[in-house]
């Protein structure tokens, strides 16, 4: 048989460019709302039947098209968004490439009308002619799409329920939404209204819509930040870690109101989080990145939903660092409830034992070694027992954010009076973190020591993670990890941390190179000190049934409030949590 090379036909064409571009109706959603953001609209309004399978309509009040370019529309690659490499090079728009229109005409029954603002009347045309005809529309554009796959009945039977395309669809307007506050979101479904959104310029509107996209619970366990450093920009909300998610069903990051999914961007967030998120929780945020359009790559995928980064390291490092930032500066006032001032002014005050002056004046590093002989004062024939409050004289003005130590619970939680309420700590995990975070303060102060080996370890690698590791060589000295380059494939590792001694330095640099290669940094140096001091804390930590005095409770919390990240221990778990009066009194059926 003769193989013969032949240009395809323009309708099979189309129908391979589809298969890029439109994997379920969602894809066709996506395409159509995403040319409405791009014509300026302000109103975008979805309509869809069967799951969209049998129809989807997206009407929007944006700029409309000319009536002599609304052939040209459904031509591929015509379009009125990229002229010239340079623009390519430097994409704001949502949509670049001109296919979506054309491949999504060649396999449904698409019906395009449209009206500029000072036209006379709109003007309709469907997939398949040459010329539109005259008709009646207000200025704006609609596209119909009908019988999905109607020509291509094997695609069409990987379709999914009705039920399933849908949510997929309401899914990604959330989304869309989630990115454009500026614009108004209706979507409906077999002629039901599912949601209608307002524009939302104000903060609190921005809020409300957030709070009704994803749940008043995120919104109340979220921070609000802001940030901008080295020509980036970075804002939204990051869940607090104990708002964490079984799945990364609530993570939703856009670049130049793009949304992206990027395992940069991923692991740089994963970062952030690590030594505050329970072993297999997912962290919950909204994150917008805003940086010059020259510096990220939006023409990678078909689908437009991966992006890549000139410079990866630069972007990774930010949002590591920023995300860092904001988690470690939560302190429990930030997280806790305003007291019903109403209430509170009628309720005694906490009882005010305030803890030695010297437990805020130690230095840092020696703050472990003060814990240790401080809940060492008391006598073992007295550990275990119940730990009375004593009378004591109340002191006026408002009390601390976690209020005064008042009683200890079996040997295991230290219970305290605030203004909100009851405060409940579970001492190890409080002073873990506490002394986790002094031993990581104490190590930052000093230069990492490194422990030679007995024996150089050799290890075969590519040329390009010797080129890396020769790249960041200062970084893995600051880290104690010295390596040296024998040859153009081989890497000896001479040192290791002297606190991972024993660890498999092989593995170590395998792991550490396996990162540089694919997010350009690595923290698995770190990550494994990090490790091994979480473990000295827990074990420096104090245990349950040691009783505790009210001074010591009290020097407790007040390290709380001030150390970083301190409302989850190294592994991850809550080390307190706040009973409003408002929860006591629905408890006890009070003012019922």
């Amino acid at each position: 048989m003769t193989h013969r090379i032949r240009a395809l036909p323009s309708q099979l064409v189309n129908q391979i460019a589809a298969g890029e571009v439109v994997e379920r109706p969602a894809s066709v959603v996506k395409e159509l709302v995403e040319n409405s953001l791009d014509a300026g609209a302000g109103q975008v309004e979805v309509d869809v039947v069967q799951g969209g399978i049998k129809r989807i309509r997206v009407r929007d009040d944006g700029v409309g098209i000319p009536a002599e370019e609304l052939a040209l529309a459904l031509a591929r690659h015509a379009t009125s968004k990229v002229a010239s490499l340079e623009d390519l090079e430097g994409i704001r728009s949502l949509g670049f490439r001109g296919e979506a229109l054309p491949s999504i005409a060649s396999i449904s029954r698409l019906t395009l009308i449209s009206r500029q603002a000072d036209a006379e009347s709109a003007w309709r045309i469907r997939g398949g002619e040459r010329e539109a005809m005259p008709a009646s529309h207000p200025p704006g554009t609609t596209v119909e799409v009908l019988d999905l796959f109607y020509n291509t009945p094997a695609r069409r039977k990987f379709l999914k329920t009705e039920k399933t395309e849908f949510r997929h669809i309401e899914q990604l307007v959330r989304r869309l939404a989630l990115a454009r506050f500026d614009v108004a979101f209706t979507l409906r479904h077999n002629d039901r209204e599912i949601f209608s959104f307002r524009r939302a310029e104000e903060s609190r509107a921005r809020e409300q819509r957030i709070g009704e996209l994803l749940g008043q619970a995120f919104l109340d366990n979220s921070l609000r930040f802001e940030h901008e450093a080295a020509g980036l920009r970075l804002r939204g909300w990051v869940g607090l870690p104990a708002f964490s998610r079984s799945q990364a069903d609530m993570q939703h990051f856009y670049v130049n109101g793009r949304m992206v999914r990027d395992r940069l961007v991923t692991h740089a967030v994963r970062q952030a989080y690590q030594d505050v998120l329970y072993h297999g929780r997912h962290p919950a945020y909204v994150l917008y990145l805003d940086l010059d359009p020259r510096l990220v790559d939006v023409n990678v995928h078909p689908t437009k939903h991966e992006v890549r980064f000139r410079d990866g390291r630069l972007v990774h490092d930010f949002l590591f660092r920023t995300l860092h930032q904001v988690l470690a500066e939560v302190r429990p006032e930030d997280v806790m409830p305003a007291p019903e001032s109403a209430e509170v002014s009628s309720r005694p005050q906490a009882a005010a034992v305030q803890p030695r002056q010297e437990f805020f004046d130690l230095p840092i590093r020696e703050k472990p070694a003060a814990y240790a002989a401080a809940f060492d004062w008391q006598k073992p024939a007295d550990r275990g027992r119940a730990v009375p409050p004593p009378l004591v004289e109340e002191e006026p003005g408002t009390p601390p954010p976690l209020g005064f130590a008042i009683a200890q619970l079996h040997g295991i939680y230290v219970l305290a009076q605030n203004a909100q309420g009851l405060v409940i700590v579970d001492m190890h995990a409080a002073h873990e973190r506490i002394t986790y975070e002094c031993l990581k303060q104490a190590l930052d102060a000093e230069r990492i020591r490194s422990q030679p080996l007995l024996v150089p370890v050799s290890v075969k690698v590519s040329t390009r993670e010797v080129e890396l590791c020769e790249e960041n060589r200062a970084m893995l000295q600051e880290l104690g990890l010295e390596v040296d380059t024998l040859d153009r494939g081989t890497l000896v590792i001479r040192a290791i941390p002297a606190l991972l001694e024993g660890a498999d330095a092989e593995q170590l640099l395998r792991d550490v190179l396996a990162d540089l290669v694919t997010y350009g940094s690595s923290d698995r140096l770190r990550a494994a000190i990090n490790e091994v001091l979480s473990t000295m804390a827990c074990h420096g930590s104090v245990r349950a049934n040691r009783r505790l005095g009210l001074e010591e409770m009290n020097a407790l919390l007040r390290d709380i409030e001030r150390t970083e990240r301190s409302g989850q221990c190294n592994h991850g778990r809550p080390t307190w949590t706040q009973l409003g009066m408002d929860e006591l009194d629905r408890l006890f059926l009070r003012g019922r």
